[in-house]
């Protein structure tokens, strides 16, 4: 398995907060989904509500 950066962000208290995120996965669309995962599961948020802008190797 690769380790994939992952840059976004999500709307939090005082504005957008950006993150970077990195995550072992087998391939780009996989680490999106464990993103969307762990965010959705430690911050309480909708797939909907977190902004990807970048997958990088």
């Amino acid at each position: 398995m690769s380790t994939y950066t992952v840059r976004g962000s999500f709307p939090a208290r005082d504005g957008p907060q950006q993150f970077e995120k990195e995550v072992e996965a087998p391939n780009e669309n996989v680490a999106e989904e464990r993103v969307y995962s762990d965010f959705g599961s430690q911050h309480n948020l909708k797939r909907t509500q977190i902004t990807i802008e970048e997958v990088a190797a």
